[in-house]
């Protein structure tokens, strides 16, 4: 069975660095790169793990390394060094878009309490979740310079929050919130700013999530472990990153 490399030499050299080193004593890892592409090749294609193909790593072995790296951190680190350089190269854009997406589970992750969850009330735990470090000395940037999100983020609790943190907030009011300060006259004040012209790259998380959900192991979600399927996630983000 012929497979398809999802690693290319260039997105290696910048990996490879930043990849675990061989412990000080007992067995060495086994070829990292290789094991990184048995991987890859199940998340992207959705098959299960004891599907891998010949000549990649054994199933068991890449099983428990994606564990063991992502309890690690070994994943985040790895995302977290590519964003940083894309950043020192001003390659990073910081009007955040945000939106969310439903990931359909998979019978095999029954167990995995993968439940429909609203879209405010996650918004502040996602946007705590920004974290860039510098390509130099200085704290990690976790504020963006905008905000951009659709009706469904339009609430006092966002845009106060917003307003704490110094963060333009470019989201639309629905016309039940508009009716409703129209009706309160005065005591309803002025409606929110609202920049039409920046709201139309709002459209960049939308692309976003669908470059991910091209891999078929993130779009449906079979792992029962949260922390598996967030390393899977950011597989799925670093070949992006390398390619920039």
């Amino acid at each position: 069975m012929s497979v398809r490399w999802v690693i290319s030499d260039a997105m290696w050299d910048r990996i490879e660095p930043l990849m675990p080193a061989d412990p000080v004593r007992g067995r060495r890892w086994a070829d990292h790169r290789r094991t990184l592409e048995a991987i890859a090749w199940k998340y992207r294609t959705g098959s299960p793990w004891r599907d891998l193909p010949d000549g990649l790593s054994s199933f068991q072995r890449a099983h428990k390394r994606l564990l063991r790296w992502a309890v690690a951190g070994t994943w985040e680190r790895i995302l977290a060094a590519l964003l940083a350089a894309a950043d020192g190269a001003d390659a990073i854009d910081w009007t955040e878009s945000v939106d969310s997406t439903v990931c359909r589970a998979h019978q095999h992750a029954a167990g995995a309490a993968a439940g429909q969850a609203g879209d405010a009330p996650a918004f502040e735990a996602v946007m705590a979740g920004i974290r860039v470090p510098r390509s130099g000395p200085g704290r990690p940037r976790t504020r963006p310079d905008a905000v951009l999100a659709d009706r469904a983020y339009s609430s006092r609790a966002i845009r106060e929050h917003r307003r704490r943190r110094g963060i333009r907030a470019v989201i639309p009011q629905p016309a039940d919130q508009n009716g409703h300060r129209l009706r309160r006259g005065r005591a309803g004040g002025r409606p929110p700013g609202f920049d039409a012209e920046a709201y139309k790259q709002r459209n960049a998380v939308e692309r976003c999530i669908n470059r991910l959900k091209q891999w078929r192991g993130p779009a449906l979600r079979t792992d029962q472990l949260a922390i598996a399927y967030q390393a899977a996630l950011r597989l799925t983000a670093i070949p992006m990153w390398t390619r920039r």
